[in-house]
């Protein structure tokens, strides 16, 4: 059914398309394109401002409605987007690494028409080629960004194997909250080298293109700049999970449940991936389990083998266009692991036979002690009666 509207909708506007230009040329009306198309950067990293002017014969003319048809080629989605606007002017998003491709004609519809709708059957075209600024093949690899749990945004990039030693990388980021592009928050090192950006702290809007430039310096020139526009609701990584409940419920069925990642991530934005780990005779099998819910219940097969659960999730394609899979959470394993009792080391060992020295010393001593009282003991008598009368006067 869809694959037929498709072809019905592109019938129709065949048909339209022939049914005007027939009009149009049995009228013998036409229309000159627009003229002065430019293109100009106000330096917002691929965000362009495209300026034109009417035809001169259209002026003066106020009979008709004039409006313009612009086109440009969308080199992210590798496709022409088209727009019709009243104004003289409009912006549009560009990939600065590629080709900007645009073109505009003027419509008019009104009395000077016959109320018919005409399009100039020309248009005015400019193309704009990248910039050739700095040493070729310079421009940083693998960038990427990742908004972790929703909460702050990172991204890291990688050195061009091309370039030079002592180069020093920049990177620039600009939406339209901003007025001009600002410069990286904190830089993330690596090897004394910038690999990275630390927004954490800094506001950033969802559902908004955020432009980013990395360009540099290097003792052989500036480094070619490498351009790069995303949202960051699209690179969204959740937390890892905390908290898995592993037990055997009745006809000795496994039964999970677990927390999602605390944060501003909506629940039911999340879809989640169960790693089963079966260890039994036969040795360990290991299966992915998607789902959307956060239990799940399972056989256990009806041997005394020992399963292991871990999850980690991502965001549907419901609630952004792609993002990242979380890191697994720990494992949680029924039965459960016995840890051994710890050997004795050498250092129990030393502890344990100074304790003993340390018992035996003492004891030794008291014994000493207790011996040196009783022989004192017995030398008081004997001294008495070698002298009895010291004690008396005669």
């Amino acid at each position: 059914m869809a694959s037929r509207s498709k072809i019905t909708h592109h019938v129709t506007l065949m048909m339209l398309l022939i049914t005007w230009y027939e009009r149009s040329h049995c009228l013998g009306i036409t229309v000159d394109p627009p003229e002065d198309l430019a293109i100009s950067d106000p330096g917002h990293l691929g965000h362009l401002q495209i300026r034109w002017s009417p035809p001169a014969t259209l002026k003066n003319s106020t009979e008709c409605s004039k409006r313009y048809q612009l086109e440009y080629f969308d080199t992210y989605s590798n496709r022409w987007d088209a727009v019709r606007t009243t104004r003289t002017e409009y912006s549009a998003q560009f990939d600065l690494m590629k080709d900007v491709r645009v073109r505009v004609y003027t419509v008019l519809s009104g009395p000077c028409t016959n109320g018919t709708t005409i399009k100039s059957s020309g248009s005015a075209e400019l193309v704009q080629k990248p910039s050739t600024t700095g040493v070729t093949g310079t421009e940083v690899q693998g960038f990427v960004c990742v908004y972790h749990n929703r909460q702050y945004l990172k991204c890291n990039w990688k050195g061009n194997p091309k370039m030079p030693d002592k180069s020093r990388q920049n990177l620039y980021f600009w939406h339209k909250g901003l007025e001009k592009a600002d410069e990286c928050p904190k830089y993330v090192p690596s090897d004394s080298v910038r690999s990275g950006c630390d927004f954490t702290g800094k506001s950033l809007p969802e559902f908004s293109d955020i432009n980013f430039c990395v360009n540099g310096s290097s003792p052989g020139g500036p480094l070619t700049a490498a351009f790069i526009s995303l949202r960051i609701q699209d690179q969204v990584k959740p937390g890892t999970t905390e908290k898995v409940n592993l037990q055997r419920g009745p006809d000795q069925q496994l039964e999970m449940h677990w927390d999602g990642p605390v944060g501003k991530i909506p629940g039911k934005c999340l879809q989640w991936e169960v790693e089963h780990e079966h260890e039994g005779p036969d040795g360990k099998i290991a299966t992915q389990i998607p789902t959307e819910t956060t239990s799940l219940t399972l056989s256990s097969g009806g041997d005394d083998g020992r399963n292991c659960f871990r999850v980690r999730s991502k965001l549907q394609k419901y609630c952004a266009v792609k993002g990242f899979w979380s890191e697994w959470s720990r494992p949680t394993c029924l039965p459960e692991k016995k840890e051994a009792a710890p050997e004795a080391g050498w250092e129990t060992v030393t502890v344990s036979v100074c304790i003993a020295v340390v018992v035996i010393a003492i004891m030794v001593l008291l014994l000493c002690v207790w011996a040196l009282r009783m022989s004192r003991q017995e030398r008081k008598p004997d001294s008495a009666r070698s002298s009895p009368c010291k004690s008396f006067r005669l």
